[in-house]
């Protein structure tokens, strides 16, 4: 049985409205004020609110607001109940949110279709959702096994090896077996710290805060400079390098910008030739800071690039390549946490472009 909130001041509208429901097989919750209201909604969770907008102390619009910026209640549809229908209302309602309008006077069928419409669409969401999670088990139970395994193997048998032979193993041998160990448990960290950075994200894009909630950095520069030639310095590709970027400050973490170019400038560098140009450099206007890396490179198929995702890497067949497929799609949902856009443009065998559009802080 769905369970409906009911916000109204006029209890004549309201007793109306929870008969009709009642008689429909819905279990009705009412609230005679928006302040109420609120406090109704975050201790039950119904599926859905209608909610009048002409109220004393809340109106609807203060009830809204205050919804969405609570995780709990942040996702539940509101109908508005309103005598208000110019258009400067109803734009105001849903850009603050709203889902639908029902406007007073209406018929029980009128109200009972929107209600329907409503919960309809939002349980198509919520199986939408439920089927990309169940995807991403899927993806990690296939996946996750075996590449902690590599390393962790590749740290097992060096270990083993020292262990048993260090004897007779020349200095050389010594310092290329440690490297082989300390390689290997760079990459089963890099793994871990990226499943744990993915698992935290998923929760933040579940949440209700956006990025104009976050504090303006004003050293993003600094981070790209220096996160892009670690990388570079880490491919022994420093002279491959090419930045020339803007100065603006963003609203975004450093720890998420540094992660976002490390893992798009390691693949760079990964997936192309030696002696080979990764640019980097930025370009602004009013609202956007548009950041590319390009890279001459093996390049990515349309259809890889509509398909990234975690978990994935395409044509491992073919490429050993090291890592899980987890660093464009890390780098794809901590731009979008801050209100950004990721895309790839790319030709087979040439070349790939990335760009990230940055929304400008004010």
């Amino acid at each position: 049985m769905k369970r409906i909130l009911v916000i109204e001041d006029n209890s004549l509208i309201l007793e109306d409205i929870q008969d009709i429901l009642s008689l429909n097989n819905f279990d009705v919750i009412t609230a005679q004020n928006g302040i109420i209201g609120v406090q109704i909604a975050k201790a039950v969770i119904p599926d859905l609110i209608l909610c009048d907008v002409m109220m004393p102390e809340l109106d609807g619009f203060g009830v809204l607001i205050a919804l969405r910026q609570n995780s709990l209640t942040a996702t539940i549809p509101v109908v508005f109940l309103t005598a208000k229908t110019t258009r400067e209302d109803i734009r105001e309602g849903m850009e603050l949110g709203a889902d639908d309008y029902l406007t007073k006077p209406f018929t029980a069928l009128e109200l009972l279709k929107t209600i329907s419409a409503r919960i309809e669409k939002q349980e198509a969401l919520r199986q939408a959702s439920t089927a990309k999670l169940d995807n991403l088990r899927r993806n990690i139970a296939s996946y996750l096994p075996h590449e902690l395994l590599t390393p962790l193997h590749g740290i097992m048998g060096m270990a083993d090896l020292l262990s048993n032979f260090h004897d007779n193993m020349t200095a050389n041998e010594l310092i290329e077996s440690i490297a082989v160990i300390q390689n290997s448990s760079d990459r089963l960290n890099r793994l871990v710290q990226n499943f744990i950075i993915f698992s935290e994200l998923e929760e933040k894009a579940a949440g209700s805060q956006t990025w104009q909630d976050y504090p303006q950095n004003n050293d993003t520069e600094s981070v790209i400079l220096l996160a892009a030639r670690t990388c570079a310095e880490k491919a022994n590709r420093t002279e491959d390098l090419e930045m020339n970027l803007e100065s603006v400050p963003l609203r975004i973490a450093s720890k998420h910008l540094n992660k976002v170019i490390e893992e798009l400038v390691d693949n760079a560098f990964k997936f192309s030739p030696v002696d080979s140009a990764v640019r980097l450099f930025s370009t602004l206007d009013q609202k956007f800071l548009s950041l590319y890396i390009c890279d001459r490179g093996r390049g990515m198929t349309t259809e890889q690039i509509a398909n990234i995702g975690a978990y994935m890497q395409f044509d491992r067949q073919y490429y050993e390549q090291q890592g899980n497929g987890l660093g464009l799609i890390i780098s794809k949902r901590i731009i979008e946490l801050y209100g950004g856009e990721l895309s790839v443009e790319s030709i087979i065998g040439r070349q790939t472009s990335v760009c990230i559009k940055f929304p400008i802080g004010h």
